[in-house]
């Protein structure tokens, strides 16, 4: 997906395809619900969760994956070592099928992202 001109979550949900609306509706519904005092919006034309004006969890469907981006490098280095089989950029997880997509990990990430701020990348 080129970079969305949606104007908010609901609207870049229902242009995503099919084969990926559900999962990508389900780390929204986890964003929301790990992510507490933080504010949904859309950023860089996807779905991104700010606290205090920053933006420091984003999630996107690109051409060939869906990107979950944590942009704490604090937080990925205290996941380094269950972070160390996925297929990672250096912000962003790719998850090539949506069946792969590990929400055990996507949680434990944003309750660590929502225990308290960090340092952005």
């Amino acid at each position: 997906m080129v970079q969305s001109k949606a104007e908010d979550v609901d609207a870049y949900l229902a242009e995503v395809p099919e084969e990926r609306r559900e999962a990508l509706g389900r780390l929204r519904a986890l964003c929301r619900a790990e992510l507490s005092g933080f504010r949904e919006v859309m950023a860089y034309g996807m779905p991104a969760y700010e606290r205090d004006g920053t933006a420091e969890i984003a999630f996107a469907s690109q051409k060939q994956y869906i990107s979950f981006y944590l942009m704490r490098s604090d937080v990925r280095e205290a996941f380094e070592e269950r972070l160390a089989g996925q297929d990672m950029g250096k912000g962003c997880l790719r998850f090539r099928k949506p069946e792969l997509i590990d929400f055990d990990l996507v949680r434990d990430l944003l309750k660590a992202t929502a225990a308290g701020p960090g340092q952005v990348c």
